[in-house]
């Protein structure tokens, strides 16, 4: 679905599976910037939404995916995900439920492979499924007064929660001293007719400067940061969207075994790459250690302050000090999933936030 603020001037199209919203609007640096600082706001209308009503609802949901969803607060912002029966991920659920319906979005093209699986898992209870990608839109960006308005269009505010430990959960990676410490990032799932005028002749920024602020803290995004082999442990993904001690749901078993007998077998790393040369490397390269693969490039951007950034994954025994490459381009790693025998055992009592007059401001 092609966004119509596309017509914006400037507007250059992005392409692979950010198609149909504009990559930057001329000035992809200048954009990051305000876009950090609460002056923009970024078009993902191309990202899914699928919306749950039925007295069952959070009870079905719940049984079926990561995180602890039965005692939900209205308005409270949760990220969820749906593994295989091998616990490999699947979806990415970005989840805020209103008291009377749950509101989802997901990554652009996943909407219809979730809707089925679902459907295929109602059996007798009382909920009802649809896709609403027609009807709404998901407008993105930092909470601010300059954005504060568009909540007020919203029919979910949706808050990311990382990189916090949300619930009875672990860390893979640091917890004090996170890049993303100060990450504030929201989705707004906006009505899609409304999207212009909703937008006005407020600044907009293109998926690269969102895409690049995401790198920098470190954050996974299904499809782009995963494969069909990977497990929650090698992204440091429990922390905000897994909870320990919960009901069973499928890909439980091995959330539980390497979390407490193992140890993943690949591992996220951030890199900083080569700034000489004047083309990145692309996605899905591989990541050399002496001439030798060792693992993939996930994600690349280029950051207003940092340069020429990306996370990959690499094999958990690559040296936490070894040079790597990016095809003729040299990065050096920064641990972000600590290879050692066991994550970083910090874990917290869940916490509901709940919704206020200010929410999304």
């Amino acid at each position: 679905m092609t966004s119509p603020l596309l017509t914006r001037p400037g507007a250059v199209q992005a392409d692979g599976p950010d198609s149909g919203v504009a990559a930057h609007y001329g000035d992809p640096m200048r954009e990051q910037r305000r876009l950090l600082a609460g002056e923009s706001i970024v078009d993902l209308s191309h990202r899914e939404v699928l919306s749950v009503t039925g007295v069952d609802r959070l009870r079905w949901l719940h049984s079926m995916t990561t995180q602890h969803l039965v005692d939900a607060g209205a308005g409270e912002s949760i990220e969820t995900l749906v593994l295989s029966p091998k616990g490999h991920i699947e979806h990415a659920l970005h989840l805020v439920d209103d008291g009377s319906t749950t509101w989802i979005t997901v990554e652009p093209g996943s909407a219809a492979t979730l809707l089925a699986w679902l459907e295929s898992m109602r059996f007798m209870l009382r909920v009802e499924v649809r896709e609403r990608t027609g009807e709404y839109a998901v407008l993105a960006g930092v909470p601010s007064p300059v954005t504060a308005d568009v909540a007020a269009h919203a029919v979910a505010v949706w808050t990311d929660p990382w990189p916090g430990l949300v619930g009875d959960t672990t860390a893979y990676g640091p917890v004090e001293g996170h890049p993303a410490a100060d990450w504030r990032w929201c989705e707004w799932v906006v009505p899609r007719a409304d999207l212009v005028a909703i937008v006005g002749d407020r600044a907009l920024a293109g998926v690269w400067a969102a895409e690049a602020l995401r790198v920098a803290a470190w954050r996974p995004r299904a499809g782009f940061d995963t494969d069909s082999r990977t497990i929650v442990h090698e992204l440091d993904w429990l922390r905000s969207a897994v909870h320990l001690h919960k009901g069973c749901y499928r890909g439980q078993e091995t959330v539980a075994r390497v979390h407490n007998l193992g140890r993943p077998p690949r591992r996220l790393v951030f890199l900083h790459l080569d700034g000489s040369g004047h083309v990145l490397p692309e996605r899905g390269e591989p990541v050399l250690l002496d001439g030798r693969a060792v693992g993939v490039l996930t994600s690349v951007a280029r950051h207003y302050e940092q340069g020429p950034i990306g996370l990959a994954v690499v094999k958990r025994s690559t040296p936490v000090d070894a040079e790597l490459a990016v095809g003729d381009v040299s990065a050096a790693q920064t641990v972000v999933v600590d290879p050692g025998d066991s994550p970083v055992r910090r874990q917290v009592p869940r916490k509901i936030s709940r919704p206020s007059a200010t929410m999304g401001q």
